[in-house]
């Protein structure tokens, strides 16, 4: 059993600047160790002949293809804005005059 002790415990939580209570280091060494002892079984796989993956599905580059196509006009896209000058949309000012 890989035994995560207390202080590791508090090191951890004072990386992650996390305040945890005694109890909860308890807790906490416990249940880490118990997630290491279950990780730890992996170890116990005969993995000789198999090539190391990134994913477990043979994925190729789902994206499509950045083509240039046909769009809307800039009139199209003023036409329902509110507000426009310029060929640009018009928003109202957030910056305070100073």
């Amino acid at each position: 059993m890989a035994d995560i002790s207390k202080e590791q415990v508090k090191h951890v939580a004072h990386l992650a600047r996390l305040a945890v209570t005694d109890e909860e280091v308890d807790k906490l060494s416990d249940e880490l160790s118990a997630i290491i002892d279950y990780a730890e079984q992996l170890n116990e796989l005969d993995t000789d002949g198999i090539e190391p993956t990134t994913h477990v599905l043979d994925l190729k580059n789902i994206m499509r293809k950045d083509e240039a196509k046909e769009w809307i006009t800039q009139e199209d896209a003023l036409k329902n804005a509110p507000d426009h000058h310029g060929g640009q949309f018009r928003v109202p000012s957030i910056m305070a005059d100073s």
